[in-house]
């Protein structure tokens, strides 16, 4: 159950030669993406007793592209420092102690491709590049030079570790060079044998050549004198370099001869349990890796991603063994890319392998078996989902076509991930495990695809043969709903499948007929509900637990609550006015049933809204209910919201994820933010609460990281705001950039065109099978592309606006712009035509400009031709000589018959056709008169004109009929769509050119021939309007799209798109529009919207301008006259806490006479309100509105709309007599201020309302009425509650005043949670119990007081009222047994599944919980203190006492709060310490009576020894 944080990193990068790097001590790193990832490996990882030890301990955050190397330094005393190198141009030193950066250069103009820390010279980083340069840079002196020995790229380099100044390059052709940096990179060697890229070089560990055996004779190729022949120094005498290559040979080769000793050629092994497709062609990479140790044997890469171990003593045998040959399935399943070794702590030799198949390998060198595996992500994690059935079975959706199955439970491996490829080739956005099946996983994708994986199987998954048009944003098991449903109980299965997708439309599949049609249920809602308007465009479902209710999000932000079995539509929810990504309802096992109708719900606003849907879902409405007040409010974070999710272990308890960078743990019920985790370098995705760990989520983002974190352990407590985001924002930027791939040129290193050494960039996918990869999917010949990393506008494709982002849509749109830019010319070609039109002034252009040269030549050839032609008129017949020559001087066809004329009319045209004159040919055509083939020929090579167009109808009716046709085809090829609109219309295809101008989005001009050539009745029109207006809509142009929608007759549709914006303006004019086309119910929640809008601005004017807008906000009005007044008043006693420029209305001025006078007044002057029967309506309306109890953290602004609310309905009572009404509503507005910890609103609220006490109501009421005596009672005890606290304070201060203004927060839980009081209440209701003022008073001020504190105390007698303090402890109690079984529950079922995934708890978790025991909830009373748990009976058994208690107390005590009694017992004690002679006996015995009595909650104990 391991307690540690962990991280599911993203992919190492691929195609690299060094991008991992081990050193001794057990620290491991690998570049992924634009970072490097580090591991702790061996006994210092610190990880759980039985689990394999290695553990992510960080990043190196820095580069802002692709990471191309990596290496430590591996030199003792330096193992913190290394290195690395990115396509950013830069080499980055690092120390990762710190993870910061030491130093940099930007020595290299071109991309970095090999990078190695010299294992001889300390401060010494050799790097190398695509063009072949090489900078050596010598950290300590900052100093550096450039080498540049080969024009070739560089594809591998490394440093050799016996001698300083030699260096080995591999280069992309199979070059092998060995320079001396000394000499100024002079050549050592040119080692020539390989054909094909250099992937690895590893020098052999020893020095000298008597190392191996080799009998150089018989293996040896022939000598071939390699650069420079070098007489045998020490330097280069002695010593092996082994070189891996893409044409799978490895060659070694000996320095002191320079030449090539030994070839081992890869064996072809077939595969062992590979889920590849044999067709599709492997991608091949040769890693080496020659153990220090172990001389003789050398490990390479095979092209299937085993590992071998070659033993060089029996080269002429090629002797191998394979690394994990016994056990199935260990080894890596794609290329592998690099070799590292590590020594552990304890010793223990490692090799550690990185996989095109995404894992991170680490081998046992001794057993050549693998130790552990690293899974990894090579896409944003788009979605998670933990298994309702198998416990602790995480699914995550990933961007590289890929779905991960984490048994984050397994005892023996903290990372028991499996993969699932088959069938899915496309980005996995949405998952949704079933209910009660197991194994059984929905998925959807972001091309539209839902499919069903059984997980414990290894067959390929079920996919609907209904797709969505766009991607899957949400997946929902539910019950059946028609048509679904309709069959009979064994017919239809007791789920169905629901999926959301980016088109709008939510679809109903049948799991067990996946091949069948799946039903939009679109069309059930609209013939439940009788809806006539355009539905609203759907991006979220979710189902409640039960199964009863469905809750649809949409694009408009509102959100639909439906009823089961026919999808009956009973409420709305206008709150969010953004496209809605998350709702989530609350879990139906908390200690209060009535949580769960709790729904929270998030936007593309920042904002979180939670709904208490109770009484709307209890209440069964007949017409749908529109809510627009939300039960509680989160704010903090301040980019959208893209997942929420209850607590499983808590009541009220939801964190929510957000395009802000961080993940927020939220107590919904008092609106608290509890703590933030800001772990993720991109933007979240998706959040999990553990299913077993209160402590524990897990969250997923597009930085392609899942990191599971704990709550406990979180600095922050709420988002970052400000300067924090801005930080956040660039942490973020510092993600790679969303700029598609430049065309390399021919010299990269990039092996071919089908291999990338594309990092780990999500790509479009077009493979036939095989997980897809980095950059790359598995067919050849693809282009690469990358996920689109947009921080700014663009948006992921799970976001809910999607975006298609394919390369080969990019390929088109580029290549369409292309066009578009060629089409366009005409424009500019009329400026070319200029100097032409000037030409013709002179001279028309020739139309027989051939025949005209030929009668231009010399004199002999003119009389030529008179004797040709004489001879062909005259003869009879013509001989073959003079057929001849008339075919020679074509031009006689003029004096000659008609056919020699048609040949010359040809050759003519053909000469025009080729100087580019199309229209002089089709003028000789028409002079032949064959108009129609004329035609056909212009048709078929794209050359009609308006002029031949224009006489077409002289060949015919219906040759003019094609001709117009054909060039309307070829006005749209041209983009002229509108003059080829305009031709169509000429033949009467009205419908064909409303359709052409409304496909190439003209709709302007679309309605405009519409209107003027279609009956206004034709539906052609309105979907012409709708379908602009929903363009419209989504670019932003509400009021545009208004105007579109009323033209569609769309009134509904035309109200909601205005008031989308949902600006005071938009909403006004909404509302007003909404009332003209006699929409009334929504035209008043506009206004009423508007109002609210205007009320955040102190704009009172404004505000009862747009409540006026309808007869039936006549109560609001009331409400906000009411509000207006107050705001004033406490505004000028500077209560208020902003004093900003309000626009008060002129009636708000007078301050003669008590508040409650003057609001009367206003009432009857300005809103006529004089008659009872007015006063009776009013009240009725506003009695119908419910706001939600208060918390501490309720906006005050929203509190005081609230209280207003409730002392309006006060005030309107009282005019009518109704007394008993009157104090339950002022009561309510006096709890609201109590529970949201406001003690200035509070006494505010008695002060103008009941300035003289509670007396004269008691007289109203008089006996008879005993819920309003009740009410009464509670009144009074909080009116006598604030004399107290008063009291208290005067007498801390050294003249007391009559009113003392303090706001103090009592940090009270709400209403319905029982006013059982926290830890903080008593102690922060004391602020004087700390500091004990002795001040020196005059003794007449001692009497004055004495006087006073019996007045005051006396009268305070009420609060000590013994039912209460009894009443109060039973909800005390009771919540606190509900608290400790719920934490007995949890303990419960951990180790019930401990047992379940091993031999039971491990002792050091049972330690803890033992430990945890005394400090949990539960400790009560002495047996918890004891540290004795307290047994199940007995705490059933003092419920079942506290709820007999509960049942015994009269209704109309519980019904209305009362403030804490034993906190008033406190307080009276405090008085008495500070002015002993203040509080007579029998009152302190009272106080210390019911304080022993009723004080054994833990909130009390020590502040009950305290006091007494």
């Amino acid at each position: 159950m391991g307690q540690e944080p962990r991280t599911l990193p993203p992919s190492p990068n691929w195609y690299c030669a060094r991008c991992s790097d081990a050193v001794p001590g057990g620290l491991f790193g690998f570049a992924a993406r634009t970072s490097v990832f580090l591991v702790r490996v061996g006994p210092g990882a610190g990880a759980s007793h039985g689990t394999p030890p290695f553990r992510v301990i960080g990043e190196l955050v820095g580069h802002t592209e692709r990471v191309s190397g990596f290496t430590f330094s591996h030199h003792p005393g330096q193992y913190n420092l290394c290195a690395t190198s990115s396509d950013d141009g830069t080499v980055k030193i690092w120390d990762v102690e710190t993870k910061t950066v030491v130093t940099e250069h930007a020595l290299h103009q071109h991309t970095i491709s090999a990078l190695h820390w010299s294992p001889r010279v300390k401060d010494l980083i050799v790097s190398g590049d695509e063009k072949g340069v090489i900078f050596c840079y010598w950290l300590n002196r900052n100093d550096s030079q450039h080498l540049f020995t080969e024009p070739r790229t560089i594809f591998c380099l490394t440093c050799s570790p016996h001698h300083e100044d030699l260096v080995a390059i591999g280069y992309k052709d199979g070059m092998v060079v060995i320079i001396d940096i000394s000499k100024k990179g002079e050549v050592i060697h040119r080692l020539r044998g390989h054909d094909d890229e250099i992937h690895s070089i590893a020098w052999c560990p020893l020095p000298g050549e008597d190392c191996l055996s080799i009998n150089q004779e018989e293996n040896s190729e022939p000598e071939i004198p390699n650069g420079k022949v070098i007489p045998q120094t020490p330097v280069t005498k002695g010593c092996y370099l082994a070189t891996g290559s893409k044409d799978q040979t490895i060659r070694i080769w000996s320095c002191s001869r320079g030449r090539g000793v030994m070839i081992l050629k890869l064996p072809f092994l077939k595969r062992r349990g590979g889920g590849i497709d044999p067709t599709v062609k492997e991608r091949l990479w040769l890693t080496l890796h020659w153990p220090s140790d172990q001389p003789t044997q050398l490990v390479s890469s095979c092209s299937g991603g085993e590992l071998l171990l070659w033993d060089l003593t029996q080269s002429w045998r090629r002797k191998y063994t394979l690394f994990s040959a016994s056990s199935e399935g260990q080894t890596h399943s794609r290329i592998v890319f690099n070799l590292c070794p590590l020594q552990t702590e304890d010793n223990k030799k490692l090799l550690l392998s990185t996989s095109m198949d995404r894992d991170i390998k680490c081998w046992d060198m001794s057993t050549m078996e693998c130790c552990w595996t690293l899974p990894s992500l090579g896409g944003f994690a788009y979605s998670l989902a933990f298994s309702p059935v198998d416990t602790g079975c995480l699914a995550i959706g990933v961007g590289d076509g890929m779905i991960r199955v984490w048994n984050t439970l397994s005892l023996k491996n903290n990372y028991d991930v499996k993969n699932f490829w088959q069938g899915v080739k496309s980005k996995v956005t949405a998952l949704c495990w079933h209910p009660t099946k197991e194994g059984c996983l929905a998925f959807g994708t972001d091309d539209g695809k839902v499919g069903l994986y059984d997980t414990y199987s290894n067959k390929p998954p079920q996919v609907s043969s209904t797709y969505h048009k766009k991607t899957v944003y949400t997946l929902a098991w539910g019950p059946p709903v028609p048509p679904m449903s309709l069959g009979g109980e064994g017919d239809r299965p007791s789920l169905t499948l629901y999926s959301c997708g980016g088109e709008g439309i939510v679809l109903q599949h049948n799991p067990w007929k996946l091949s069948g049609e799946a039903f939009d249920i679109n069309k059930l809602i609209r013939d439940t509900n009788s809806i006539k308007y355009k539905l609203p465009v759907h991006t979220e479902i979710s189902w409640k637990a039960d199964g009863k209710i469905m809750a649809l999000g949409n694009e408009d932000g509102s959100i639909e609550i439906f009823q089961v079995p026919n999808l009956k539509l009973i409420c709305t929810i206008q709150q969010h006015h953004k496209l809605v990504n998350a709702i989530s309802w609350h879990h139906e096992h908390g200690s209060q049933p009535e949580l769960s109708y709790l729904m929270a719900s998030g936007s593309n606003n920042a904002v979180i809204y939670v709904h208490n849907l109770r009484t709307v879902i209890e209440s069964n409405p007949e017409s749908p209910v529109t809510i627009t007040e939300p039960y509680r409010t989160l704010s903090g974070h301040t980019a959208k919201i893209t997942s929420l999710a209850w607590s499983p272990h808590h009541d009220g308890r939801l964190v929510s994820a957000s395009y802000d960078g961080t993940a927020q743990v939220w107590d919904t019920l008092r609106e608290e933010p509890l703590c933030n985790f800001r772990g993720h370098r991109g933007r979240l995705l998706c959040v999990e609460w553990s299913p077993l760990d209160p402590d524990c989520i897990y969250s997923g983002a597009d930085d392609f990281c899942v990191y599971k974190w704990l709550t406990s352990m979180q600095n922050h407590s709420r988002p970052p705001q400000g300067k924090k985001s801005i930080e956040l924002e660039k942490k973020r930027l510092s993600q790679p950039k969303s700029k598609p791939k430049k065309k390399k040129k021919p010299t990269l290193r990039v092996p071919t065109k089908q291999e990338s050494f594309d990092g780990n960039e999500e790509e479009s996918l077009k493979e036939s099978s095989g997980p897809v990869e980095n950059g790359v999917s598995d067919q050849e010949g693809e282009e690469e592309a990358q996920e689109p990393e947009v921080p700014c506008g663009l948006t992921s494709a799970v976001s809910r606006e999607p975006i298609i982002y394919s390369p080969v849509g990019l390929g088109f749109e580029k290549s369409k712009v292309i066009i578009n830019n060629k089409v366009t010319l005409p424009k500019k070609e009329a400026a070319k035509e200029k100097p032409e039109a000037l030409i013709k002034k002179r001279k028309a252009r020739s139309m027989l400009p051939l025949s005209t040269s030929l009668d231009h030549r010399s004199k002999e050839e003119l009389h030529q031709d008179c004797l040709i032609l004489a001879t062909a008129k005259h003869s009879k017949e013509r001989n073959e000589d003079v057929i001849t020559d008339l075919e020679d001087r074509f031009h006689l066809g003029l004096f000659t018959d008609r056919s020699t004329l048609y040949k010359m009319i040809e050759v003519e045209g053909k000469g025009h056709l080729e100087n580019g004159h199309p229209e002089l040919f089709h003028q000789l055509m028409l002079w032949k008169g064959d108009l129609k083939g004329t035609l056909q020929t212009a048709a078929e090579r794209g050359e009609l004109t308006d002029n031949l167009v224009a006489m077409a109808p002289v060949a015919g009716y219906h040759v003019w009929l094609w001709a117009v046709e054909a060039f309307a085809k070829q006005l749209c090829f041209q983009d002229q769509y509108v003059k080829a609109a305009s031709h169509l219309l000429s033949i009467h295809k009205v419908y064909e050119a409303v359709e052409l101008l409304k496909s190439n989005h003209f709709y302007r001009e679309a309605i405009a021939i519409a209107k003027a050539r279609l009956r206004p009745e034709d539906p052609v029109l309105k979907d012409l309007y709708l379908s602009w207006g929903a363009i419209l809509e989504k670019d932003g142009h509400y009021a545009m799209a208004a105007k579109c929608y009323l033209g569609a007759t769309s009134t509904y549709d035309a109200a909601k798109v205005l008031a989308k914006k949902g600006d005071a303006a938009s909403l006004r004019t909404a509302a007003e529009l909404a009332a003209i086309v006699g929409e009334e119910e929504l035209s008043a929640s506009l206004a009423l919207r508007c109002a609210q809008e205007l009320l955040l601005a102190r704009n009172w004017v404004g505000a009862q301008e747009a409540l006026q807008l309808h007869e039936s906000l006549k109560g609001q009005r009331l409400v906000f006259c009411l509000l207006e007044l107050l705001s004033k008043h406490l505004e000028d006693r500077q209560l208020s806490e902003c004093r900003s420029s309000s626009s008060y209305h002129a009636w708000s001025a007078a301050t003669e006479g008590p508040l409650e006078e003057r609001v009367i007044a206003v009432w009857k002057s300005t809103f006529g309100l004089d008659a009872p029967g007015q006063y009776q309506a009013a009240f009725q309306k506003l009695q119908t509105i419910k706001y939600p109890s208060a918390t501490n953290n309720t906006p005050s602004r929203q509190l005081l709309l609230h209280i207003c609310h409730d002392l309006t309905l006060a005030l309107l009572s009282q005019q009518v007599a109704s007394w008993d009404e009157a104090v339950k509503a002022l009561l309510r507005a006096v709890v609201r201020s109590y529970d949201s910890g406001n003690f200035t609103i509070m006494q505010e609220v008695y002060s103008v309302f009941l300035p003289e006490g509670c007396d004269h109501l008691r007289e109203k009421l008089g006996d008879h009425q005993a819920s309003g005596t009740a009410a009464f009672k509670s009144l009074e005890a909080f009116f006598l509650y604030g004399r107290l606290y008063e009291f208290w304070w005067s007498l801390s201060r050294p003249y007391p005043e009559s009113c003392v203004w303090v706001s103090v927060d009592h940090r009270r839980k709400t209403v319905e949670h029982s006013q059982q009081l926290d830890d903080a209440s008593p102690e922060e209701a004391d602020p004087v119990a700390s500091c004990q003022l002795e001040l020196s008073r005059p003794p007449e001020h001692d009497l004055r007081l004495m006087e006073e504190s019996e007045r005051v105390l006396s009268a305070c007698k009420e609060l000590f009222s013994e039912r209460h303090a009894s009443l109060q402890n039973s909800q005390r109690t009771i919540a606190e047994v509900q608290e400790t079984l719920a934490e007995m529950i949890r303990q419960h079922q951990k180790n019930q599944l401990c047992e379940s995934t091993g031999n039971g708890p491990d002792k050091r978790e049972s330690e803890q919980e033992g430990e945890g025991s005394p400090s949990s909830p539960q400790s009560q009373c002495s047996k918890e203190e004891k540290n004795e748990p307290v047994s199940l009976p007995e705490l059933t058994k003092r419920l079942t006492e506290a709820n007999e208690r509960m049942a015994k107390f009269p209704e109309s005590i519980k019904s209305y709060p009362f403030p804490d009694v034993l906190e008033c017992c406190l307080v009276l004690l405090h008085i008495r310490s500070q002015y002993p002679g203040c509080v007579t006996p029998e009152m302190q015995e009272q106080a210390e009576e019911l304080l022993h009595k009723y004080g054994n909650s833990r909130v009390y104990r020590r502040h009950c020894q305290a006091c007494t």
